[in-house]
């Protein structure tokens, strides 16, 4: 977790705030280098700022620490989407408390299943494991997605 002597603040984000943007253009900027652009599924801020998504950010005395979206497919399942700490606050635990709102934000909504698509390559290793710790299970494509060496889909239900 974060250190003891600052506290973690989740909020909801309209995406306006310049700190949050480029966070955000710095993710898609490093998930556009490790990944080839048709294997890269992360949301740029126009897709996050659809009404299906709704984000949050992660404040660690006042500085951005992380940033997280979940996106509701239908009524029941929702896709976790553009999950980012923030370079200096990695290992932190900011990104375990990032996945639990996002999870508790899914049930609070009604949502039966989560499901997610991050990528296949060692940078992504970190990620892999902190998902399934949360109990994501390896799972098939879902929605438009399609088999992919670059990607791995997880699932859990709620």
């Amino acid at each position: 977790m974060p250190s003891s002597s600052a506290a973690l603040e989740i909020r909801l984000d309209d995406l306006s705030g310049e700190p949050t943007r480029a966070l955000i253009a710095a993710h898609l900027s490093d998930m556009r280098s490790i990944s080839p652009e048709e294997s890269c599924h992360a949301l740029d801020l126009g897709g996050l700022q659809q009404p299906s998504v709704q984000a949050w950010s992660a404040w660690v005395a006042g500085e951005l620490a992380g940033v997280g979206a979940l996106a509701q497919l239908d009524a029941t399942n929702g896709e976790l989407k553009s999950m980012r700490v923030a370079d200096n606050h990695r290992g932190t635990g900011v990104g375990r408390a990032m996945l639990e709102h996002l999870i508790d934000q899914a049930r609070r909504v009604g949502m039966s299943a989560l499901w997610l698509e991050t990528g296949s390559t060692p940078e992504f290793l970190p990620a892999q494991r902190l998902y399934e710790s949360a109990g994501f299970a390896r799972c098939e494509p879902f929605g438009s997605y399609v088999l992919d060496p670059y990607s791995v889909f997880m699932t859990k239900q709620l």
